[in-house]
């Protein structure tokens, strides 16, 4: 008697790796949808793309331009940082 049981799995095999991988793709898109990138911390920006008119962002601008020097980047950068960086995001983590 030849049953399928003695013939091997046969093309039906091919279904379950296919399965996998759609799970798999489907965990990733839901994840990435919902704001999670690999090596970031979370979503580092509003809507996934950088704020380009951020006053650090514009003062980073000024003097990639060439419009301040390095001397008055950083001066004030250490005050944009205090109002608008890390320092006023951990404050307002505090509150």
């Amino acid at each position: 008697m030849n049953t399928l049981a003695h013939a091997g799995p046969g093309p039906w095999i091919l279904l379950f790796p296919l399965v996998w991988a759609v799970v798999v793709a489907g965990l990733v898109t839901l994840a990435r949808r919902a704001g999670w990138r690999p090596g970031r911390g979370g979503r580092p920006y509003r809507d996934g793309r950088p704020d380009e008119h951020s006053p650090i962002s514009l003062l980073g601008h000024r003097f990639a331009a060439g419009e301040i020097d390095e001397d008055e980047y950083w001066r004030r950068l250490t005050v944009l940082e205090e109002q608008f960086g890390r320092a006023a995001t951990t404050k307002e983590r505090r509150a």
